[in-house]
């Protein structure tokens, strides 16, 4: 656990989920995405913390008020044959938004990634929040535009997955 300007930014534990859980759901209503939020503490709890994890999460306090979070997880470059990191969610509280918090969460996961030996760190931003492109990119991300994010869900999914057999 760190302390920074007046912040503390931890991982997230298993006690932490309905305080994640509220962080998520003022993310979806930021981003006008609540239509999308299908996600319950129990399914928090068992893909954070559940026997075989699919994300990690970093929790940011101004006190003892949940102030933002971070949620990432790992991938994997064939061109650099290592794995990488992948910011899913970085959110800050409006009460507590250019006062650096972003930044110390966005530096948090950087250092685990380059702890870990990961080749990349690499997020996604909503086309129409300028505001996050100017912040990302004044830390020095670069914004790649020749790539654009595909995704199938619900029986769009169930149909791609038919005859695929099982990898388990």
């Amino acid at each position: 656990m760190a302390e920074s300007r007046g912040f503390t930014i931890r991982a997230a534990t298993e006690n932490d989920v309905p305080r994640l859980m509220g962080l998520i759901w003022d993310l979806a209503v930021y981003e006008r995405l609540t239509h999308e939020v299908v996600a319950t503490e129990a399914s928090l709890q068992e893909s954070l913390f559940g026997e075989r994890p699919a994300a990690e999460a970093l929790l940011a306090f101004a006190g003892e008020e949940p102030a933002g979070f971070a949620v990432y997880f790992h991938t994997y470059s064939t061109f650099l044959g290592r794995r990488g990191m992948y910011l899913h969610d970085l959110y800050v509280s409006p009460a507590y938004r250019r006062r650096g918090l972003g930044t110390q969460l966005l530096r948090r996961v950087a250092a685990i990634a380059v702890d870990r030996d990961c080749g990349r760190f690499e997020w996604v931003a909503l086309d129409w929040n300028t505001d996050a492109h100017r912040f990302y990119e004044d830390l020095g991300a670069e914004m790649l535009p020749e790539w654009r994010t595909f995704r199938v869900v619900g029986d769009s999914l169930l149909r791609l997955a038919e005859d695929g057999g099982s990898t388990n």
